[in-house]
């Protein structure tokens, strides 16, 4: 058997080499991002808090907090303002998600639920606090003043419509308050396509087109446009999907430049 010459031997250690090296790229491609895996975690165990109420399990099973808040992007220390907070469930989880360090306000336009005054004698909601602030002017100056990181908006954004709230100033209002690259999520049920705002107190839907042009003609920046919502086969002609099924949501990130 005739020995393989100088030539091909180096041939076949570039080979090797090379091979050996994509080998390594592959495998540290494939690996999990550690700080991923730690969020991922986090954000299970959160969910999985043994003192979170049973309505807000059943919600859950709708809303899919872990994903939402994945989207969001919330992390510890972070500064939240989260508006039209209502009974307080995604004020709850923002509150447990920035803490240690982080603080979550909780804005309702007027005099706040007892369901939200209940739930905030939580031990997990010290770290935050109700402010009753018009919507055109839903944070207070001081925390403005210091500046956000996240504001979010939940399945409310529809209900500024047949409420007459002035959504220009509204939105003007979140981008100053926001620090640069703050982010602001507005998630809610989806209209049909023209229907702008037009049935938000029938339907309780927008459109998401609608609410995209709003939102960039304050200074807002589409980021991302979460797809763990949507139902392409809610026909979004009524409040109730006919036949029953989830109604189609979609979820907005919006950055401040």
């Amino acid at each position: 058997m005739s020995s393989m010459g100088s030539g091909s031997r180096g041939l076949f250690r570039r080979v090797s080499l090379a091979l050996g090296v994509l080998a390594t790229v592959t495998a540290c491609a494939n690996k999990p991002d550690a700080a991923a895996v730690y969020w991922q975690e986090r954000l299970a165990a959160i969910v999985a808090s043994p003192d979170r109420s049973a309505a807000d399990r059943t919600n859950d099973v709708r809303r899919k907090p872990e994903q939402m808040l994945a989207f969001i992007g919330v992390r510890q220390g972070m500064v939240a303002l989260d508006l039209s907070a209502g009974g307080g469930y995604t004020t709850e989880l923002l509150a447990r998600t920035v803490d240690p360090g982080g603080r979550v306000y909780a804005q309702v336009p007027r005099a706040p639920s007892d369901g939200l005054k209940t739930r905030m004698t939580k031990p997990a909601l010290e770290n935050a606090s109700i402010v009753a602030q018009p919507f055109e002017r839903p944070a207070p100056a001081e925390v403005a003043a210091s500046g956000i990181d996240i504001v979010t908006i939940m399945f409310n954004y529809h209900d500024l419509g047949h409420l007459k709230v002035d959504r220009e100033r509204m939105n003007k209002a979140v981008f100053a308050a926001l620090k640069p690259g703050g982010i602001y999520v507005v998630a809610d049920h989806s209209g049909r396509a023209g229907t702008g705002i037009s049935e938000s107190g029938t339907l309780h839907r927008v459109e998401e087109a609608f609410v995209r042009e709003e939102v960039e003609r304050a200074g807002f920046r589409l980021l991302a446009a979460g797809a763990f919502l949507r139902n392409p086969n809610d026909p979004r002609d009524r409040e109730t999907p006919d036949p029953a099924q989830p109604k189609d949501e979609f979820v907005l990130k919006f950055v401040k430049p």
